[in-house]
């Protein structure tokens, strides 16, 4: 996965955490920044690396995300390590 297509996919993660009430709040208590306010992150890609670190801290959020948007379940963390700030050791 390119960089490009790894921002994609985190503001898709980002624009669907958004519809998600419990998502939400969530991300707002584990970051102190509510989703309203993260519009003026969208074009840095160490913060899109942090909407998938969260996205994939419970894999109930991974699998329900990836259900909306007809994606395979691996994806969240391809663009993950795509993207500055996020890569992972254990994945190449």
């Amino acid at each position: 996965m390119n960089r490009d297509a790894a921002e994609t996919l985190a503001l898709r993660a980002l624009a669907w955490m958004a519809g998600q009430e419990e998502m939400a709040s969530r991300f707002a208590a584990a970051t102190g920044m509510p989703l309203s306010e993260a519009s003026a992150r969208l074009q840095d890609p160490v913060f899109l690396a942090s909407v998938l670190e969260f996205l994939l801290n419970e894999d109930r959020w991974v699998i329900a995300f990836c259900d909306a948007e007809g994606l395979r379940y691996e994806e969240p963390m391809k663009a993950l390590v795509a993207l500055p700030g996020g890569r992972r050791d254990e994945w190449p």
